[in-house]
């Protein structure tokens, strides 16, 4: 199927992600110029757009090849999302418009619901697509594609398994949302840290080799006023 030029860098990322390309594999233009229906001059962009992100390297004799994360790069991703994401969330509360509060509001409402009944296929899909929105919420262009190209990173290097506790987790989206909607953002950016840091325990390295549960990554023993949570 034939899809628009400036959709390949979106494309081989996502398949990058999905793991349809191996890690240390070779990405040749010829070959993704016919997978994706366009020329080589869109391909030859795209991978010069993934090497600045880190997904693609391009070695000598053989090109551009899928990146190989370190352990240690793939540690320092889930400490990069405990700094920024509270970050956002604070900044989503002084910049957030009128329509950002209502897709955050609706996703909280389906989460919250699905939570409740259970089918954790939708409840990952609407947590993506609130942490897309609230990044957007930001106002800020770099940090909005640093907390995506962020969460397209982390996708790619861990398994994320279900919260435990999947009513209490779309307890605290709701309670970011009225934080930002308050326009509080102290309140939501400990709100997000607390959120972040209780979820790093279900990251687990997607790669052979890999690290340690929630690869190292400390867990905060500094309790958080969550009053207010329960709905």
């Amino acid at each position: 199927m034939r899809i628009p030029a400036h959709s390949v860098c979106t494309a081989i990322r996502d398949d990058i992600v999905a793991g349809v390309y191996e890690r240390g594999s070779r990405l040749t233009e010829e070959l993704l110029a016919r997978r994706y229906g366009v020329s080589r001059v869109p391909v030859r962009e795209a991978l010069r757009t993934l090497e600045a992100e880190g997904f693609v390297v391009t070695r000598r004799h053989a090109g551009a090849c899928v990146a190989e994360p370190t352990e240690q790069e793939a540690a320092d991703l889930l400490e990069m999302r405990l700094l920024l994401e509270p970050l956002g969330a604070s900044r989503a509360a002084q910049r957030r418009t009128e329509a950002h509060l209502k897709v955050l509001r609706g996703l909280v409402r389906l989460g919250q619901e699905r939570a409740r009944r259970g089918g954790s296929e939708d409840l990952r899909s609407l947590g993506g697509w609130f942490h897309e929105t609230l990044a957007q919420a930001t106002g800020s262009h770099a940090l909005t594609s640093t907390l995506t190209q962020l969460r397209h990173k982390i996708a790619w290097m861990y398994v994320v398994d279900s919260p435990a506790n999947p009513v209490e987790s779309w307890a605290e989206h709701g309670a970011i949302v009225d934080a930002v909607t308050r326009g509080d953002g102290e309140r939501a950016r400990a709100i997000t840290a607390l959120h972040a840091e209780r979820s790093t325990v279900s990251h687990r390295p997607r790669f052979s080799g890999g690290t340690d549960r929630a690869a190292g990554v400390r867990t905060s023993q500094h309790p958080v006023n969550m009053s207010g949570l329960r709905h």
